[in-house]
């Protein structure tokens, strides 16, 4: 068996992702242009790297036009609502895009796994997403859904940096700490879920994160390769020189603030 590839450096990382980041603001100019409408779906396993490759699609995207969906549990009221309506109102309007943080995959995950949704429950779900997709694609929706890959000896690392990382323990609750036993759970529900939903009009794609430095560029890659070609120049602008000399902000002063004590 071949040995895994070192970790790529930082430096490595950004010059490979700047270039893509560029393409990424063409594709949404364009998609501005055109009025079509982008959604990708970002599935995977805790920790996988989700936020990070969503953060760096957005990065440099008018947020204004591209939409992170990331929805918490469901209410009272939406428990009671047909599955999939809480995620159509975050569906992209014409020339927008929603990059979905988890999505009504939700049902065939963690919803199978930690018993929040009974079997037949499941069963509906499987046999109704493929269409759900497919009136998607039919109305014009570019639509892609990435599965990030996590050995679970990674999960296991990243999981124990969120603990003792203050900056990164938001990210760690007590059902990420509740699926650490069940990781052939996962990949049983994962595999019944990519037999049921890989579909020729929403196939799935998926990427090793076990170095989410390279998840991410092979993601943004596939995703910039299977979109339209997009370049369009930006418009120009008129920037006329200022009449008479820059003005000058006026600051004023503050005063230090009092010394305090912790105790």
């Amino acid at each position: 068996m071949s040995k895994r590839a070192p970790r790529m450096k930082r430096k490595d990382y950004e010059a490979a992702l700047a270039p893509m980041q560029t393409r990424l603001a063409d594709a949404a100019r364009w998609l501005q242009a055109s009025g079509r409408r982008l959604v990708v779906v970002f599935e995977g396993r805790d920790t996988a790297g989700k936020g990070g490759a969503i953060g760096a699609i957005s990065r440099h995207i008018n947020p204004r036009q591209c939409h992170i969906v990331a929805l918490p549990k469901p209410s009272d009221r939406e428990t009671g609502q047909w599955y999939f309506q809480r995620y159509i109102s975050h569906l992209p309007a014409a020339g927008e895009i929603a990059l979905f943080d988890r999505s009504w995959y939700n049902r065939a995950g963690v919803e199978r796994v930690m018993g929040f949704a009974s079997a037949s429950e499941v069963q509906q779900f499987l046999a109704q997403a493929p269409t759900f997709e497919q009136l998607l694609v039919d109305d014009g929706i570019l639509l892609f859904k990435y599965w990030l890959c996590c050995d679970q000896a990674q999960q296991e690392k990243r999981l124990a940096e969120r603990l003792d990382d203050p900056l990164k323990r938001w990210k760690l609750s007590p059902m990420d700490l509740a699926s650490r036993e069940r990781y052939d759970a996962y990949t049983q529900a994962r595999e019944a879920m990519l037999a049921a939903t890989h579909t020729a009009h929403a196939p799935w794609t998926l990427v090793d994160f076990n170095d989410q430095r390279r998840g991410r560029l092979t993601l943004i890659r596939d995703l910039l390769d299977r979109l339209p070609d997009t370049h369009i120049d930006a418009p120009a602008l008129a920037y006329p020189s200022l009449d008479g000399p820059p003005r000058k902000e006026r600051y004023g002063v503050l005063k230090p603030l009092s010394p305090f004590r912790v105790d």
